[in-house]
């Protein structure tokens, strides 16, 4: 299996210039409040390693905290910390931001060394490269860290917390990485133990050391990144494979990313998918001209353990039965979220919030009466589960106005 399986035209060229390919997002979607922390794909290039990783037990076990579909682990080794981690298994690069970075400054890099990288919408930007001392995760401990410095506001007011880095793939190379999700925990493991993992196992590309596997898409197979780092449940390529769709695909949220904004495409698919012999009816998925991948929308039915000695992913879940996704719901409109406000990035056409009036750029102070300082990720995400409608409050100079839309199912 090659990594260019799937891939774009854009993405295979900036990976033979060994350029990593960042899809990061940081996105508050109002269409279901999906939240896209995304991936650095593999380059040409070996992924760097961490000089020296240390277990202090066999048996390392983090307690994580589900916000939308994603495991953030909150880990404490100094008086500054708690720090926040996502793992992004989708990242060549590990991603901290400059304050942690100045803490516990590693290699001396020079001033003006930046790397290439490609967002989602393909734009190529440019993050500083910097070296981490050292890093913990409870009783493990990683040190001499390749980096890149990104300032994490963004990912941080979206999702409600002070977000320090995104842990990439490379960082595990030396231990077996269990995403618990079910458990809500992250376990590290010795490799050398080779502990037993029930669950299906399948091989992954050992070329790049990066977790691509084999899916099936009814008769077809396809190759997809494991992307941890993002909240969808499959992003899928279609180049090629021509797939039948039950619903859609349709115009869903406005998605900003680290280089710039771009529309979803979503739909449901009329057959099913299946990954590691387990089956998804009718998945919901999103159209890309990226590489395919699974994101923590899928992944979130899992235990799931990466284990880079032997280029291989167990998953496990308790039930054999097929697993269905459920409708996706919208209030019409996407958002930039801020502590003060809510910006309004993008209204899908059609929805009554497109209706109302809404465009890009208004300034929402309040939902459902309440400050937006008040809700967090999973409270909307709830509210958008559970209700008809929901009231904003625009800002416009020194005047407030009222816009009441309708939720409804995007993708039914």
């Amino acid at each position: 299996m090659k990594a260019s399986d799937g891939a774009s035209t854009a993405e295979r060229a900036a990976a033979s210039r060994g350029w990593p390919v960042l899809g990061w997002r940081a996105a508050l979607l109002l269409a279901g409040l999906l939240v896209c922390a995304g991936c650095v794909l593999p380059t040409s290039r070996r992924p760097p390693l961490p000089g020296r990783t240390t277990l202090g037990s066999p048996l390392v076990i983090l307690p994580a905290r589900a916000i939308g579909n994603f495991l953030l682990l909150e880990v404490k080794w100094d008086r500054f910390g708690p720090y926040h981690f996502l793992v992004d298994t989708g990242s060549s690069m590990t991603l901290v931001t400059p304050a942690l970075a100045r803490r516990y400054p590693g290699r001396t890099v020079p001033p003006a060394a930046m790397t290439p990288v490609r967002g989602a919408n393909g734009r190529i930007i440019e993050l500083p490269r910097g070296s981490l001392r050292r890093l913990e995760l409870g009783e493990a401990k990683f040190e001499d860290i390749d980096v890149l410095l990104y300032d994490c506001a963004p990912l941080s007011a979206h999702l409600g917390v002070r977000i320090d880095g995104v842990l990439g793939f490379p960082l595990f190379r030396e231990v077996l990485l269990t995403l618990d999700y079910p458990g809500s925990r992250v376990i590290l493991q010795s490799v050398r133990e080779a502990p037993l993992v029930p669950g299906s196992v399948v091989p992954f590309d050992d070329a790049r050391k990066t977790p691509l596997i084999s899916v099936r898409l009814g008769e077809r197979t396809i190759a997809a990144l494991i992307d941890s780092g993002s909240d969808a449940l499959f992003s899928l390529n279609p180049v090629g494979l021509a797939p039948a769709f039950a619903f859609g695909p349709t115009v869903g949220a406005t998605v900003g990313t680290i280089s710039g904004d771009r529309t979803q495409m979503i739909g449901r698919l009329a057959g099913s998918m299946t990954i590691g012999g387990y089956e998804f009816s009718q998945p919901i998925v999103e159209v890309t001209d990226a590489l395919s991948a699974i994101g923590g929308g899928m992944l979130r039915h899992f235990s799931v353990t990466f284990d880079q000695q032997r280029d291989r992913v167990t998953f496990y879940r308790e039930s054999r039965d097929p697993i269905p996704t459920p409708p996706r719901r919208s209030a019409g409109v996407s958002f930039n979220k801020t502590p003060a406000y809510w910006r309004v990035d993008g209204v899908v056409p059609g929805s009554s919030a497109a209706a109302a009036g809404l465009q890009a750029g208004d300034l929402v102070v309040r939902i459902n009466g309440e400050s937006v300082a008040k809700w967090d990720l999973l409270r909307y995400e709830q509210l958008v589960a559970a209700t008809g409608e929901i009231t904003l409050t625009l800002l416009n100079g020194n005047n407030e106005s009222e816009r009441t839309v309708k939720v409804f199912e995007l993708v039914p």
